[in-house]
């Protein structure tokens, strides 16, 4: 049984949140991306929340800017800062005094991850990350590898003052092609039904501006004519260092995050565990919900 309610924050934001298990339990916290919401982890919120799973109290807030989130429309309003004093001050509601038994995050809400995972590794025992690049690692693809420019082109579209227009067109024909445009083989797209097709309409029509201006508020996007973006940005390493146990989860086949994305974690992350899965793309949650399952299972009990 899935939960929803809305949850207002101390500072003004109100988060959409979607729930499975007992309030009081050892919290997992599911973080989804773009262009999705929270429903997307229903699976494993049901899954987790079973006694026989560990019991967990399942927890899967839509972000700012998503669904019946909070959507400020100034993009400076979704800089990692603020997106990590959501997290911790939804932490303090939903696991008050103790740290989340384990963060789970797929795409844009991996790089909200890293971010509170470094800044605050006291909130979270456990960091698992679902094609979502550590930035660290993205930094450097972006500034010295053509393959992964050209990977993350989109993103200068995704930035244009007309994108909430243009996505928006037939139907929101170009947000389809997110999800089908990935490959990964015969079958991969059997999960988008017309049912859950449904369910992405229902959010994307309460607004887009709050998903792209993500992208918008972020320096970490390919060059272009008069703007050298992440070209001329350099992290300093205690902003990227990860000391919680992780895991790293990564469908080979997703064509904007390559696996060179991973190569050289290690070097900021101290307690390490890669999963490469092939025949899986970005959307590895949906491609594949059992495996990714089965590994969170494993990751918990360790």
């Amino acid at each position: 049984m899935i939960e929803t309610w809305q949850q207002e924050l101390p500072h003004g934001i109100t988060l959409s949140c979607r729930a499975g298990g007992v309030r009081g339990q050892p919290v997992l916290l599911f973080l989804h991306g773009f262009p999705e919401a929270a429903f997307v982890w229903d699976e494993l919120l049901a899954h987790f929340a079973r006694p026989e799973n560990g019991g967990y109290r399942c927890v899967a807030p839509n972000l700012r800017g998503y669904e019946q989130s909070s959507a400020p429309l100034d993009p400076a309003a979704y800089r990692a800062k603020h997106l990590v004093q959501d997290l911790v001050a939804l932490i303090a509601i939903e696991s008050p005094g103790q740290p989340l038994t384990c963060l789970v995050a797929h795409d844009w809400g991996g790089v909200v991850a890293w971010n509170l995972a470094n800044q605050r590794p006291d909130l979270l025992q456990r960091l698992a990350i679902v094609n979502a690049p550590h930035p660290g690692t993205f930094l450097r693809e972006l500034k010295n590898s053509p393959k992964q420019q050209a990977a993350s082109a989109y993103m200068n579209f995704l930035i244009r003052p007309d994108a909430e227009q243009l996505l928006a067109e037939n139907d929101y024909r170009r947000l389809w092609d997110f999800f089908l445009n990935m490959g990964a083989g015969p079958g991969a797209h059997d999960w988008l039904t017309e049912d859950v097709k449904a369910r992405y309409r229902a959010v994307w029509d309460h607004g887009l501006t709050g998903g792209l201006n993500y992208y918008r508020s972020s320096p970490l996007r390919p060059p272009r004519p008069g703007d050298p973006a992440a070209s001329q940005i350099e992290l300093p390493h205690e902003m990227l260092t990860i000391t919680v146990p992780t895991l790293v989860l990564w469908g080979l086949g997703d064509i904007a995050l390559p696996p060179e994305l991973i190569d050289g974690l290690e070097d900021y992350v101290a307690q390490l565990t890669i999963e490469r899965v092939p025949e899986a793309t970005h959307w590895i949650v949906h491609e594949q919900p059992q495996r990714v399952i089965s590994s969170l299972q494993t990751f918990l009990a360790q």
